[in-house]
């Protein structure tokens, strides 16, 4: 099916073009939300009546972007979940999660604009992709941690991903003669 589309769509055009899609993409995404319209002569000339309102209308949501890329440009989130010692979490960080963190701190993402491939499953400093427009695309870090402490430590360059580092304890070091006195088990027996 072909189609004219009202805005710019990444990997498909830019506004006004007139592509290709398939039906399903077409009829179940672009037409119901109103970013394109079926090519025929009659919805050809109602775009290019309407082509000024719509480029308006694309700008400025693309500025009003523009501003909320420009307050979130370079922050980091710190993000508390349960982990094991080697770094796993018992959980995980999904898009919906990402969603909250920014809202708590006053900014109104969608789901659908927070770009995760994967849910983030281990502690550690993830770059998450926010697509706010189709021309506005910016990098926010997450720093996943067990405790707020671990994440300054973590926002400093740190490992957390061993029992050195986590507790302070050189596990190479560590001697039974550390946990429990062979001299406090014989003492016992005699009495």
């Amino acid at each position: 099916m072909e189609v004219i589309l009202l805005e710019r769509i990444s990997r498909l055009g830019q506004m006004g073009e007139t592509v290709k899609v398939r039906d399903g993409f077409a009829r179940n995404y672009l037409l119901p939300l109103g970013k394109a319209l079926r090519a025929n002569e009659a919805n050809k000339k109602r775009f290019e009546s309407e082509r000024s309102t719509l480029e308006a209308r694309n700008l400025e949501r693309k500025s009003e972007a523009q501003k909320v890329a420009d307050a979130l440009d370079g922050k980091s989130f710190i993000v508390v979940r349960s982990a094991g010692e080697t770094g796993q979490m018992y959980g995980s960080v999904a898009a919906r999660d990402v969603v909250e963190i920014l809202a708590a701190e006053g900014f109104n993402i969608g789901r659908n604009q927070v770009h995760l491939n994967t849910p983030i499953k281990s502690i550690g400093l993830h770059k998450v992709e926010l697509q706010l427009h189709a021309e506005v695309e910016i990098h926010v870090e997450l720093n996943v941690a067990r405790s707020a402490e671990e994440a300054s430590r973590q926002s400093k360059g740190e490992t957390l991903t061993s029992v050195d580092a986590i507790y302070g304890v050189d596990e190479d070091a560590l001697r039974p003669e550390d946990f429990f006195d062979p001299e406090a088990d014989l003492e016992g027996d005699e009495a």
